[in-house]
This record gives C-alpha cells, sequence and structure tokens, in this order.
C-alpha cells in the first residue's frame, strides 16, 4: 500500500492512477483516507448487469423514448400496486 498526500496526488497524478491499477493508492487527507479504486464497470455499485452492453444500450434506449415523449406513464393507484406486487 502507498499512502501520499493530495500535493503528491497533484503533481504526478499519471502515475499514481496507473500504479492503482496494480496497487493501494490511499491519499492521506487530513484524518481522512481515500482509496484510489480502479474498476472497468460503469457502474457506481460495480452492479454486473452494467457490464453487460446488450443491457446498456437497452437503458439508453429507454431514456432516449422517455426524452422523445415516446413513453406512457401510468399512475401507480394502491389497487395496481396491489395487483403488481401483491
Amino acid at each position: 500500500m502507498i499512502v501520499i498526500n493530495p500535493t503528491e496526488l497533484r503533481t504526478n497524478q499519471k502515475k499514481y492512477f496507473d500504479l492503482a491499477e496494480t496497487e493501494r493508492v490511499v491519499i492521506k487527507r487530513g484524518r481522512k483516507l481515500i482509496e484510489l479504486k480502479v474498476t472497468s464497470s460503469v457502474s457506481p455499485s460495480n452492479d454486473p448487469y452494467f457490464d453487460i452492453p446488450e443491457n446498456v444500450r437497452e437503458l439508453e434506449r429507454i431514456l432516449n423514448d422517455i426524452k422523445n415523449g415516446t413513453v406512457e406513464f401510468t399512475e401507480l393507484t394502491p389497487e395496481l400496486q396491489k395487483e403488481l406486487l401483491g
């Protein structure tokens, strides 16, 4: 594990970003420790659902439909909620 301060990170960003791919890099800021984490997932929670390109494309399509107004929303009434969720 490598512990650096914010000034060192600013001075050598590329070095520590590259290093974070293979080693644990921690920035000490006051009493707090902030860890650099490298991930290949676009999901903040690392949900594997977002690692599948088809899923991301489908979500983008749905968001575009919503933006273009081609989606019809229905109010979730108590009756509908009971029907859907039991």
